[in-house]
């Protein structure tokens, strides 16, 4: 379960929520120059660097995350 704020303007190193092509993703903004890439904490899955003509849309920059540790 993830707290987002849509208010936050995303800056690098934030962990958003994106919608990439149509498919929404969780992962770490990374800016370098006019480089943009979305990175992915679990190593099983593939950075997504943003390039022209791709659709991406963040909707905001996750600020808690609610975890169930045990049932």
């Amino acid at each position: 379960l993830l707290v987002l704020d849509r208010s936050l303007t995303p800056a690098d190193g934030d962990i958003i929520i994106a919608a990439v092509d149509g498919s929404f993703t969780v992962k770490r903004l990374e800016k370098r120059g006019k480089t943009v890439r979305l990175l992915p904490e679990n190593p099983a899955f593939s950075p997504i660097t943003l390039i022209p003509g791709m659709q991406a849309e963040f909707f905001g920059v996750v600020t808690y995350v609610v975890k169930q540790l045990k049932r």
